[in-house]
């Protein structure tokens, strides 16, 4: 069943939360990411709650379907981007353990 109202979902509640938290991350990257892995990652990390948002407002339960498949692409996408920022040694482990943690609590969702 499609809900009415994405801001009651979990979910994009979640999903809000780690865009906040990716922004604030991201924002440590070195100057010369600004275009690169910042932005990458930024995007795909709205994209996360974007599209949850887009689907509760489509017509149809399908549609509705489709566009968390694409949310969930986007949390990967986030994800792996996250797991190179942490390997070029932009986040500490505990910050970078800590979105890992939230990203996977949403693609369970």
């Amino acid at each position: 069943m499609k809900p009415n109202n994405f801001r009651d979902l979990l979910v994009w509640q979640k999903a809000m939360s780690l865009c906040k938290e990716v922004y604030v991350l991201s924002s440590l990257f070195p100057k010369e990411e600004q275009y690169g892995l910042r932005s990458q990652v930024q995007r795909s990390a709205v994209s996360i709650a974007s599209n949850v948002a887009e689907g509760c407002g489509r017509g149809t339960t399908n549609e509705f379907n489709y566009f968390l498949s694409l949310a969930l692409g986007s949390s990967y996408e986030c994800e792996t981007q996250m797991i190179l920022a942490f390997e070029l040694e932009y986040l500490d482990e505990a910050k970078w353990i800590l979105i890992i943690e939230r990203t996977r609590e949403i693609q369970k969702e």
